[in-house]
């Protein structure tokens, strides 16, 4: 099936490359944009292309500052009732005018079942209209970062939306459900879709009648899904791309030796990680029956000691990342640097899992995307490997992004025992990752990314008070306190920061932000 995809990319390659204007940026990712539903999916790429067509009441620039977006200016009202001041005078791509009612239908939207935004708005007790152009947030407790998320969580048309039948969500785990808004798109950005082809390529163009200066020289923007680490590469090498990500990590001398390209690459702040199941009494996929190995931290820290870190840094990825004991990258505020990882040894993992009372080692189901991190199916092959060495066999399934988020998040319910993720706080504070990764699973939104089930009453407290102390030093310190107890529980096992690797054309120039996001506001193209 890859291969099949790969194939159809290179033909719409070479007609792209014969038939580019200057001003025509085309630019190729490892996947395809998973839904243009703004609501569908949490996942960096898939938000990444939304922000070009959708937009947040806030945005941010190049270095990740907070800026005006579809509101121009926000005060604190009382404790816990922010106002927003909507910018007036902005359309959606249908000529619809933008209002407070659009982002009162919006929240609820992202809040609502089947959402994958709900851990962007929780602690929202009410979206208030004053008026056409001003928005009260009335919050259960005091919240100084309400809006440091809100570049993402993007504002839909609710006339739109009606007339279309699309008040619901997305459901990513079901491929073939009618939605609307999956392949159509309404949004207030620079940019509007004209041409979507899912898994073959999407076209966008200006529009006309946006409210902000562009900063671009586009007439016109093609993105084509090339799966095949050689084919992207080649693709951009032979001029048939004027952007590619992610480069792969053997081709970054490549694309900076060739005449005309250059790679961009730094630290990105996102973390990959290991999960485990450790809600379930019973593994859905081990050979452990009626009993779940997970629960037992020992058989947590024996998968942990049993990963060498080193060794992944130095063959699977090159040098380009840094190992890490934190679910957090350096950046983020709250960023543990105490923390050390466990060592690797697989002595004492083999001792654990005796004690534990499996000194035979069990199998378990390792799911695992291959074409969304950098190298993601080569790590995943190389714990195998590992795990094998200390007596657990690995079912490894590696599957394409749009069926691997489908199958493990909420909406496909879970349905994994041992999978690896990636993860950006969006809102570069720690209170994302302990409230969408670390919180017990709830009804409000808590947890929606706990694909494992950690649950821990302690981190839940901490992680509540953390999200409404004003006192920045208290605040870091139970931050601090957080992380130090899932470390000790080895609620996770954290891998590594993966490095940034786009490949550009000499005569392209863009910004590349931190957190992989590619903005075409910031595109020039030049003769």
């Amino acid at each position: 099936m890859r291969l099949k995809v790969a194939l159809l990319a290179g033909a719409v390659l070479l007609a792209a490359g014969t038939t580019a204007q200057a001003e025509t940026l085309r630019f190729a990712f490892q996947g395809d944009v998973s839904s243009l539903d703004p609501h569908s999916l949490n996942e960096t790429f898939t938000l990444s292309f939304q922000g070009n067509l959708y937009e947040g009441l806030i945005s941010r620039g190049p270095n990740l500052e907070i800026l005006p977006g579809l509101a121009t200016s926000w005060e604190l009202m009382e404790p816990t009732r922010w106002r927003f001041h909507l910018r007036e005078g902005v359309t959606f791509h249908n000529g619809n005018p933008f209002t407070a009612d659009d982002v009162v239908f919006s929240f609820a939207r992202a809040a609502s079942e089947g959402s994958d935004m709900r851990g962007k708005v929780g602690g929202i007790a009410e979206v208030v209209p004053v008026d056409d152009y001003t928005v009260d947030f009335i919050t259960d407790a005091p919240s100084p970062i309400i809006m440091a998320e809100w570049d993402t969580l993007y504002i839909m048309d609710r006339e739109w939306c009606e007339e279309h039948n699309a008040t619901g969500v997305t459901n990513v785990a079901d491929p073939d459900a009618e939605n609307y808004a999956n392949l159509n798109e309404n949004g207030t950005g620079p940019f509007m879709v004209t041409d979507r082809e899912p898994g073959v390529r999407t076209v966008a163009v200006p529009f006309a009648d946006w409210w902000g200066t562009p900063e671009h020289n586009l007439d016109e923007v093609v993105f084509t899904p090339i799966a095949e680490d050689a084919t992207r590469t080649a693709a951009l090498l032979a001029g048939d791309m004027d952007m590619v990500y992610p480069v792969p990590l053997p081709d970054i001398d490549r694309v900076e030796a060739n005449d005309g390209t250059r790679s961009l690459t730094g630290p990105e702040l996102r973390t990959i990680f290991l999960g485990l199941d450790q809600a379930r009494d019973e593994l859905l996929y081990s050979s452990v029956e009626g009993t779940n190995p997970f629960q037992d931290r020992r058989v947590r820290l024996a998968f942990y000691q049993a990963i060498d870190m080193n060794a992944i840094q130095q063959v699977v990825m090159r040098g380009q990342s840094t190992p890490s004991a934190a679910m957090v990258a350096p950046g983020i505020n709250g960023f543990p640097d105490f923390l050390e990882r466990y060592p690797y040894d697989p002595d004492a993992a083999r001792e654990l899992l005796a004690e534990a009372g499996y000194p035979e080692g069990f199998s378990v189901r390792l799911n695992c995307p291959n074409d969304r991190y950098v190298n993601d199916e080569d790590i995943c092959i190389a714990v195998t490997n590992m795990l094998g060495q200390v007596g657990i066999q690995v079912d490894l399934m590696a599957e394409t992004r749009s069926i691997y988020f489908g199958r493990i998040l909420a909406q496909g319910g879970y349905d994994t025992s041992f999978y690896l993720l990636g993860w950006t706080p969006s809102s570069f504070d720690s209170y994302n990752a302990l409230y969408n990764l670390v919180h017990t699973r709830n009804d409000d939104g808590a947890g929606t990314f706990n694909n494992g089930g950690y649950s821990n009453p302690e981190v839940d407290a901490l992680t509540t008070q953390i999200l409404s102390e004003t006192d920045q030093d208290v605040r870091n310190e139970m931050i601090a306190e957080a992380w130090q107890m899932l470390h000790d529980d080895v609620g996770y096992i954290p891998l590594h920061q993966q490095a940034l690797a786009w490949g550009v054309s000499d005569n392209v120039e863009l910004v590349q932000r931190a957190d992989n996001q590619f903005v075409w506001n910031w595109v020039t193209i030049n003769e």
